[in-house]
């Protein structure tokens, strides 16, 4: 009973419902309309049009939508962060920290956004290419042509970190020498099926994502079709699964629900696996020469903070924030603190290359 009632939940969300006909799962009338529309990548209040556009290529061809945002008050910047989404979301989900980080002047950073492969505004993977040891190359891709030798911080939320954590795997020195800073929100290293998602849900041999991705592959109009007019969640579960507050506002319970129903089923179930046998705790070694925040919430149910806390166990000098009442969607529900600790964080990693810098200068001396 449990395991079913897991299911159901993991459904949920993580599918975006993704259920066309199976969709039985989590079932409601015809959609709702959201304001503004959904298209991914549109874009929500808050956000500005200034930033810059433009496609990178990964290894395998696919193109990565990318945005890059200036400091706002048009001065230099010392560092780039770069913000990695999660799964079945866009880079929307980073709203407010996209509104705020470049508000700072002491220091002045830069930002990049961008789509990850099947989502938003990027284009579509080859189901063989859905994996996270994929997404750290192109994390590796965007950053060669975003970000020069400049000093960057990384942040990742769910999928997003853990495909930082494939790049830390993948190229090691890049973290010793130009990678100042890393955040990892409602992450995981590993074990995601041990506790929140079941295991049995990440796995392609499940029944109902076997049977969806073929379904998807063979139809896949029909299939979306019948997600949008009769499967999708009541807003309720998607409050009630992302979220840990069940008083959080309506708008962003719409934005959650329009970059998940963004997302399509055959990109949903792609991924299912790869999340499922994510195991990179060996890689986290590789963070030990950064700064590094690990944050999660106490409510999320689908990466429960445990997971946090085993990562901040692999790295005895990491700021470890627990963020109480919070679900998985944190980086919306606790916005303000969120993008606070983050610009702590910023400032480490700034102090850390003006100290590198100095040595340096002593050292050429």
């Amino acid at each position: 009973m449990r395991t079913r009632r897991a299911l159901a939940w993991s459904a949920g969300v993580l599918g975006a419902a993704v259920t066309g006909t199976a969709v039985s799962l989590v079932s409601r009338g015809a959609r709702e309309a959201v304001p503004g529309g959904s298209v991914p990548g549109a874009m929500t209040p808050g956000e500005s049009d200034s930033a810059r556009r433009s496609t990178v290529a990964a290894d395998d061809g696919v193109p990565l939508s990318v945005r890059e945002v200036e400091p706002a008050d048009g001065g230099r910047a010392e560092l780039t962060v770069v913000l990695v989404h999660g799964y079945s979301l866009d880079s929307r989900c980073w709203r407010f920290q996209r509104a705020g980080l470049p508000g700072s002047t002491d220091p002045r950073v830069r930002l990049v956004l961008y789509d990850q492969r099947s989502h938003g505004r990027s284009g579509r993977s080859a189901r063989a290419n859905s994996t996270i040891e994929q997404l750290g190359r192109d994390l590796d891709a965007v950053l060669r042509a975003t970000t020069s030798d400049d000093p960057v911080v990384l942040v990742g939320h769910s999928m997003g970190g853990m495909a930082i954590m494939a790049l830390a795997e993948q190229r090691p020195e890049l973290f010793r020498e130009r990678v100042r800073g890393v955040a990892l929100l409602g992450t995981s290293a590993g074990e995601v099926g041990a506790s929140g998602l079941p295991r049995p849900w990440l796995s392609k041999h499940n029944p109902i994502t076997r049977t969806l991705g073929l379904l998807a592959g063979w139809q896949p109009g029909l299939v979306e079709r019948a997600r949008r007019t009769g499967a999708q969640m009541p807003r309720s579960v998607v409050r009630g699964l992302a979220f840990g507050d069940r008083e959080v506002s309506a708008e962003l319970v719409e934005l959650t629900d329009s970059m998940i129903a963004g997302t399509t089923v055959e990109t949903v179930t792609d991924f299912l696996d790869t999340l499922g046998s994510h195991d990179r705790r060996a890689a986290l070694a590789g963070l030990r020469s950064c700064e590094v925040l690990v944050l999660g919430g106490d409510s999320d149910r689908l990466i429960p903070f445990a997971h946090s806390e085993a990562i901040a166990a692999e790295l005895p000098e990491a700021e470890l924030v627990r963020v109480e009442g919070a679900g998985h969607m944190v980086i919306l529900e606790r916005a303000e603190l969120v993008t606070a600790r983050l610009g702590d964080l910023v400032r480490r990693a700034v102090r850390r290359t003006r100290a590198a810098d100095s040595a340096e200068k002593v050292s050429g001396s």
